[in-house]
């Protein structure tokens, strides 16, 4: 895109803010909150150039140099966002923090980032944070966004602070290699590593705006993520403020008809959800467009798992459009491989690789090495040519951890998948999840998206439990849609399902019904959970898949 660049550099703030925020782009809205009560927040692109400027102010104010990292620890407020772009109006180092989290994993982040600033709510602060303030040496500043009194002398009210600030915060020039967001992802095991993205990164989160979701003026975009995933700051901050368009920000907790009536009332055009969430409504049993005008909607994309076929097909008959899947990690970035750049949506593929972007499909040695290129239909690792502007820096104060992110010239992703002979990418399962069992190797997605096929599943997670005989078993966990009943003729009938499809080799030996399945904060499954209940450990923060 042009005019990304000015004299400041190539600075977020400036991309997404500034260069909309005079003439006419000025007073379009660039956020809007729907709140329950009917009413609206409304935030232009002019208001979001002077809070982020008010926000930039309060920062120098305080003596914060640039480089700093600012934690925002909030819900999805107003606040939150007028922090983000003044972060990086002021070339500090943004870095958001999940709202669910309790205080061991928010103590931890701020510990591993050192975090100068801590933006956040005075009940997160006073249940979370204060009684372990003496592990933060270097925590200078909090600041309170809701309130207008001091707390003692370790905490600030912001919403004065930003009253007294100057309306306009001039941009200092910045290198596009500049540090400019820090996302937490640990897989789905292990410590929190901290990603570091720099300035540059806008580039290619705009370039996928247009190249995926085809971003046009008059869109209304709602991104369901929340910023404290590295989607919900990629493609629910940057991309769409990049393209000048509008936002829809939802501060609530999901339900299934305020959703639809949101997607209706707002004539959301493009719509960026969750496979978790797409299971939810159809868990819901509910027909939306009898109820429901979603006559705007025009494209209907996916991220974070792996999007089931049925899932794809449920989203076409029940809400009239395909999702479209979308494959990235936190460490990309942006988006890499999608349905949407495919000659058409084969329902369980991944898509194709996005035009800048090199992918293939390789077999490793034990020891990491690169081996050779899987042949189609082969699985193996997918790897990807390190060439675009939003691939993570580093892993902060991880150089090692980092290092091995990469051999032979390819990120390594940690995905297996396949590829066929016609290009598209199937996604088969982390490598640390794929079971084996009789000399098979099992994907649990493949497994599961079997499952989901039928009328009775709503979700379905798959492991291996051991077995002295054949080194693995398959043991699905099902949960079950509205009216039936988790009886011994279902039992039959799903495992009759699986074998007809899958064969005998990989079709689950067991199933196990339970009410729900154990999830990280994300939504995302926790597969090790099923596998220990008893399993101790982060399960709050995202998996390398965004």
């Amino acid at each position: 895109m042009n005019g990304l660049t000015a004299d400041c550099g190539l600075n977020i703030a400036h991309a997404t803010v500034d260069r909309h925020a005079t003439g006419v782009g000025g007073s379009r809205v660039a956020l809007r909150w729907p709140e329950a009560n009917g009413d609206r927040i409304e935030v232009t692109y002019a208001d979001l150039r002077e809070e982020s400027s008010r926000f930039a102010g309060v920062l120098a104010g305080l003596g914060v140099k640039s480089g700093a990292v600012v934690a925002v620890y909030t819900g999805r407020i107003p606040a939150l966002y007028f922090a983000a772009l003044g972060t990086w109006r002021s070339r500090c180092v943004f870095c958001p923090l999940f709202s669910d989290f309790g205080p061991e994993p928010v103590i931890h982040r701020l510990a591993i980032s050192r975090a100068a600033v801590l933006v956040t709510t005075s009940l997160l602060y006073r249940m979370n944070v204060d009684g372990l303030r003496s592990r933060l040496p270097h925590l200078q500043h909090v600041l309170l966004t809701d309130t207008d009194a001091a707390h003692g002398k370790d905490t600030a009210p912001l919403p004065r602070l930003m009253r007294a600030a100057p309306a306009f915060f001039p941009i200092g020039f910045t290198d596009p290699e500049e540090r400019a967001t820090l996302h937490f992802t640990s897989g789905t095991t292990g410590m929190p590593k901290g990603a570091v993205h720099v300035h540059d990164g806008v580039r290619y989160l705009a370039q996928t705006g247009k190249e995926v979701f085809d971003f046009r003026g008059s869109d209304i975009f709602w991104c369901t993520a929340d910023p404290g995933w590295v989607t919900g700051t990629s493609y629910g901050i940057v991309a769409p403020l990049a393209h000048g368009i509008t936002s829809i920000v939802d501060s609530e907790a999901f339900d299934v008809r305020r959703w639809y009536r949101m997607l209706a009332q707002e004539r959301v055009s493009v719509w960026y959800t969750s496979p978790s969430a797409i299971r939810r409504l159809m868990r819901a049993g509910i027909s939306p467009r009898d109820t429901y005008d979603l006559g705007a909607l025009r494209l209907i994309c996916s991220v974070g798992e792996p999007l089931a076929a049925e899932a794809v097909r449920w989203t076409e008959r029940s809400l009239g459009l395909p999702a479209v899947d979308t494959w990235w990690q936190t460490e990309t970035g942006g988006i890499m491989i999608s349905s949407a750049v495919a000659p058409q949506i084969r329902p369980g593929s991944m898509g194709w690789p996005l035009r800048e972007i090199e992918a293939a499909v390789v077999r490793r040695a034990e020891d990491g090495t690169v081996i050779g290129s899987a042949v189609p239909g082969e699985v193996g690792e997918l790897v990807l040519k390190p060439n675009w502007s939003s691939l993570f820096r580093e892993y902060l104060r991880a150089p090692e951890t980092y290092a091995r992110c990469f051999a032979g010239g390819w990120y390594l992703s940690g995905d297996l998948v396949r590829r066929d002979s016609e290009g598209y990418f199937w996604f088969v399962g982390r490598a640390d999840d794929i079971i084996k069992t009789a000399g098979h190797l099992v994907s649990p997605f493949e497994v599961e998206s079997v499952l989901m096929g039928h009328p009775a599943v709503s979700e379905a997670a798959v492991i291996g439990t051991p077995d002295p005989l054949i080194g693995e078993r398959v043991k699905a966990f099902v949960t079950l849609k509205p009216g039936w009943n988790a009886d011994q003729p279902l039992r039959r009938s799903l495992l009759g399902h699986a074998r007809s499809r899958l064969g005998p080799a990989i079709s689950p030996r067991e199933i196990a019904f339970v009410d729900d399945l154990p999830r990280n904060r994300a939504g995302k499954i926790v597969r090790r959970l099923l596998k220990d209940p008893e399993a101790t450990g982060e399960t709050d923060s995202a998996d390398r898949s965004a």
